[in-house]
């Protein structure tokens, strides 16, 4: 088996996995069904197109920079009445960083890289309002999914890396195989995008942590000399 790497970085990110109607949640990492959406959107699959193979796919996700809540809060008047329409709330995750492995066949995985590098559609990471940042292909491992996982290197910006200690573990979830207790289920795999009859099954997900080394950190002596105003500066 092989595994493909995938940055997914941007200003605004947004992952719901139960939100409907008025309320659109966002989970604080990506969900199996948003990445499926993007690599079926690479391909130029059509909502209704088979998504068996794709959904077939072992997924991980590393929170490499944890981004934070943002609500929109939007009203809107439809222009033809002057009446109001329903109000809305859209939650979105700022500034945040995942490296996000994929496994499986290697020549699939092979087509899927250069899909995603020469997409049939635009990408978005969960929202039409939240394309990448930067590109996303890392490119091709033979590495499985756990050490994939455990030892690329982390891709948290510079500023973030200078806010977190000088040891930290980075949060993993993943899909969890059958000879495992999952820790939670998700109803984000999918059966079917259509717009009139979409469809997700329950994903058994298992999470755990991995340790690395930020020697950029903050350590116990430099919290004795802690400069409030250094945080007000940075770059990315």
């Amino acid at each position: 088996m092989t595994v493909l790497l995938l940055n997914f970085s941007a200003p605004l990110q947004a992952w719901g996995a139960s939100s409907r109607f008025n309320y659109r949640d966002t989970r604080r990492e990506p969900t199996k069904s948003g990445i499926i959406g993007l690599l079926a959107a690479a391909q130029g699959r059509s909502r209704s197109a088979d998504l068996a193979d794709l959904a077939g796919l072992t997924v991980g996700v590393r929170i490499d920079q944890a981004g934070q809540i943002l609500e929109d809060f939007q009203t809107e008047k439809d222009w033809r009445t002057g009446k109001a329409k329903a109000l809305t709330w859209r939650y979105y995750l700022a500034d945040a960083r995942f490296l996000v492995a994929i496994e499986g066949d290697k020549d699939f995985l092979t087509g899927l890289s250069e899909n995603i590098a020469t997409p049939k559609y635009p990408l978005f990471l969960g929202r039409r309002s939240c394309p990448p940042a930067s590109k996303l292909v890392i490119g091709l491992t033979d590495q499985t999914l756990d050490e994939a996982l455990d030892s690329h290197p982390w891709l948290a910006s510079n500023w973030y890396r200078r806010r977190q200690p000088k040891k930290l573990q980075l949060a993993i979830s993943q899909d969890c195989p059958a000879s495992k207790t999952p820790d939670e289920f998700i109803r984000d795999l999918p059966v079917r995008f259509t717009q009139r009859a979409r469809q997700h099954e329950l994903r058994p997900v298992r999470h755990r942590f991995t340790w690395i080394d930020n020697p950029d950190g903050v350590g116990n002596d430099d919290h004795n000399n802690h400069d409030p105003f250094a945080l007000i500066g940075g770059d990315s």
